[in-house]
């Protein structure tokens, strides 16, 4: 652990802090006076985007090249395709009901508990979450095959998210499937395709840090962080209270993993897409 360089990690948690910040504060300038606060979610991918680029020139000298390369592309294409993803999902709609039930009640100014509640906290979270992506870039040695692994790992997130996102888009185009319950492609075998790539891609990420004892050390905290936030937090069990009134989901869940993939159980009630 003696040869991770702490006094030059230690300042760059103070840069990632400022990126991460700094990206909260700008989207939450724009954000207001078009009155949707829903744009933070696609500043979600660009602050860690941010924390990425940040690091990898705060960490020059300090750890191997090829990995701080590896590391930030990683984080930035995942960071980056999801922003994109988000922001064209969001085309054209009002406020996200989630931020507008929370506004509701904000006690005092809305903007001013916007600001504090979903901002700044958000902000925090992309500075814990990525502690894999920053202590990696410190690493001194070259990347090993865990750090491959890792890479291989990110990349199955990654095809988890992009090609669920993709599916569920053509599913909800088809004017066919209003109301009706995606249980096609990759939602057959998880109700919760994205939400398992995001799980892959920041456990891959935390192996990228894993061939320094002190910088997987340091950032186990962050794919634990991630795993409770997916499944316990605002994921899974948010969007399933949500949905658990829609006709056709009770039988979905009866067949189809929460989380891990599977293949479908099958059942007699005869209920598919609808």
């Amino acid at each position: 652990m003696s040869d991770f360089p702490w006094s030059a990690f230690a300042l760059n948690l103070a840069w990632a802090a400022a990126a991460a910040l700094a990206v909260m504060l700008v989207t939450f300038t724009v954000a207001v006076p078009l009155g949707l606060h829903r744009i933070v979610d696609i500043a979600w991918g660009v602050g860690f985007t941010a924390v990425a680029v940040v690091t990898c020139v705060a960490s020059a000298g300090e750890g191997d090249p090829t990995r701080r390369l590896l590391v930030t592309a990683l984080t930035a294409i995942w960071g980056l395709r999801l922003a994109a993803h988000i922001a064209r999902r969001g085309r054209g709609h009002g406020e996200d009901p989630r931020y507008e039930a929370m506004l509701s009640k904000a006690p005092g100014n809305r903007n001013a508990y916007a600001l504090r509640m979903v901002y700044l906290l958000q902000g925090a979270l992309v500075w814990l979450v990525s502690l894999p992506v920053q202590a990696a870039q410190y690493v001194p040695d070259p990347p090993s095959a865990l750090t491959w692994a890792g890479a291989a790992l990110w990349a199955v997130g990654l095809g988890f998210e992009a090609v669920g996102d993709a599916q569920l888009a053509r599913f909800k185009a088809d004017p066919a499937n209003r109301g009706a319950i995606m249980d096609r492609g990759l939602w057959s075998w998880t109700r919760h395709p994205n939400y398992f790539g995001d799980f892959c891609v920041w456990w891959g990420l935390f192996l990228t840090a894993c061939d320094s004892p002190a910088a997987a050390a340091v950032s186990v905290v962050s794919p634990v962080v991630m795993s409770l936030l997916l499944t316990r937090g605002s994921g899974k069990r948010l969007l399933e209270k949500h949905m658990a009134d829609r006709p056709g989901y009770t039988e979905y869940q009866a067949r189809t993993s929460g989380f891990f993939p599977r293949p479908p159980k099958r059942t007699h009630s005869g209920v598919g897409a609808r």
